[in-house]
């Protein structure tokens, strides 16, 4: 899942990427207005995590902007130093889907951000099945007949964007957009070396899958033949 994160105080900021990259999410982080404006007219997001005070504006102007963009039903949440009950309510009729006061627990954003996932309509939450091998969206994990299969992070969105996919071949730039957000360095083989190890992952697990390499392309996954 990719979530655009709109904060500028610099520390809270690293210490949220660091904790939601730790559940395996992808994080786009960006400090102004202009620049989450610029994100969301280029990328559709599965969560929206807003400051409203930010440089240039109030982040309810960019969650107004998310709202007649590709992001219109893409639920977002609030952080915000206001805690005034007026403040909450003209950000839950502005469009927000929940609203979090500074200082808050990650934890608790994890929490609040899993149970607006969750709400019908919001994302796709069905598993991820091929074959004995599934991923569960919300829970991010990968299992075979129900036992989880551990794996690092960078391999697990592999994964799951090779599985939304499964049969078809997937290219280079559709996964490397799936595994890095954008202030990571993509170094030139890495994405290479990520699918490598998935492959001798599965293979050692007998998860019943191939990964294909289609050369100048990308990437396919399927069940292996018998």
């Amino acid at each position: 899942m990719r979530i655009l994160l709109a904060e500028d105080e610099t520390e809270l900021a690293a210490i949220l990427m660091t904790a939601l990259r730790s559940y395996d999410l992808i994080i786009d982080h960006v400090a102004t207005l202009a620049d989450g404006s610029e994100a969301l007219k280029l990328t559709r997001y599965d969560a929206l995590l807003l400051d409203r005070s930010l440089p240039d504006g109030d982040g309810l102007t960019l969650l107004g902007i998310a709202r007649t963009t590709g992001n219109a039903s893409t639920p977002a949440i609030m952080l915000t130093a206001r805690s005034d009950l007026k403040d909450r309510i003209e950000g839950l009729d502005r469009g927000a889907d929940d609203y979090l006061a500074k200082p808050f627990a990650v934890e608790e954003l994890m929490a609040r951000l899993r149970a607006v996932l969750r709400r019908p309509g919001t994302v796709d939450a069905t598993p991820l099945r091929l074959g004995i091998l599934s991923f569960d969206v919300l829970n991010r994990e990968a299992s075979l007949s129900g036992e989880p299969i551990p794996m690092p992070r960078r391999e697990l969105l592999v994964l799951e964007a090779l599985m939304r996919r499964s049969g078809r071949t997937v290219e280079r730039s559709t996964l490397e957009n799936a595994v890095y957000g954008m202030d990571d360095e993509i170094q030139s083989n890495a994405l290479d070396t990520h699918v490598s190890r998935l492959r001798r992952r599965l293979d050692a697990a007998k998860a019943g899958v191939e990964i294909h390499a289609i050369r100048g392309i990308g990437y396919l996954l399927r069940q292996a033949r018998q």
